[in-house]
């Protein structure tokens, strides 16, 4: 008698991501020449399982969830194959399992903010400094961030203000671009704590009302969120560009404190510092219903 087993959620994580990345590369993209017509999108199952010097029969098991336990080895031949960046290889070894825990498992994600990293984002009164947590939402803000942010009725989480608010395609001039990066962190986020209740209801309720977001969803692209270019136009502030680095909050697992800032001298730390000293002073470091 044949034995069968159920191909799990998980199971069907890791396949889904591996479709996606198949099919977001071109044969050209790899060094691979391209004859006829092709039937299907990117790259095929046994471009792929030469790639990673493997049996075409064994990479499809893993794409339809029936393998389930493959070795550090084997992802990492799949990562090359597949041109994955760092973040984005690291979101496959979680998939199949096989990656270092990220966070303790008894430590669990929190949402509140201690007030010595309130009082750190008081520090920076001329550039905008907030928390977020792994779903987005936005924890605690200093003041120059709120008025940053005064676009959005409410600035409560990122993801929602990128996809849901009519104000997002305005402040983010480069709208593409910081969808693709939200949508992508959601993703490795999602790799992360799977289980989360908060991330699950979000991305359904993003999946539901946002079709760029449904869209960009079904790319399984990961992008960590660590520094980069934001091209804004505030309606006081103006045209703004700034930078960002992100770091990890230690003492509250999943937490990261983000924060901005402008060229030295610049129209942009000017309008910074307009807005930091403009923004409402009452309890500067809170902001939205989580602070």
């Amino acid at each position: 008698m044949t034995m069968t087993t159920a191909v799990t959620a998980s199971d069907r994580a890791l396949g889904e991501f591996l479709r996606a990345r198949r099919a977001a590369l071109r044969p050209q993209d790899v060094g691979i020449a391209s004859h006829g017509v092709r039937r299907v999108a990117g790259l095929r199952r046994e471009e792929v399982a030469v790639l990673a010097d493997m049996n075409v029969d064994y990479y499809a098991r893993l794409e339809q969830g029936r393998e389930r336990h493959p070795s550090a080895q084997v992802l990492e031949a799949l990562a090359r194959a597949l041109r994955l960046r760092p973040d984005a290889q690291a979101h496959l070894h979680r998939l199949a399992g096989s990656a270092p825990v990220d966070r303790p498992a008894d430590r669990p994600a929190t949402e509140l903010v201690g007030p010595a990293l309130r009082g750190l984002l008081d520090g920076f009164p001329d550039r905008p400094a907030f928390v977020v947590s792994t779903a987005l939402d936005i924890l605690a803000a200093n003041a120059c961030a709120r008025a940053l942010h005064a676009p959005f009725s409410p600035a409560d989480n990122l993801a929602r203000m990128v996809f849901l608010d009519p104000a997002g395609r305005r402040f983010y001039t480069d709208w593409a671009s910081t969808s693709r990066a939200t949508a992508g962190h959601l993703r490795e986020a999602c790799g992360i704590a799977p289980d989360d209740p908060r991330l699950r209801d979000l991305v359904r309720t993003l999946t539901t009302r946002s079709p760029d977001f449904a869209r960009l969803w079904t790319t399984h692209d990961v992008l960590a969120k660590t520094q980069d270019a934001k091209h804004l136009h505030h309606p006081v502030a103006g045209p703004l560009t700034l930078t960002y680095q992100s770091f990890d909050v230690r003492a509250a697992p999943g937490q990261q404190l983000i924060v901005y800032q402008a060229a030295p001298g610049g129209p942009g730390a000017r309008a910074l510092s307009l807005l930091g000293g403009t923004a409402p002073g009452a309890e500067p470091s809170r902001t939205g219903p989580w602070a």
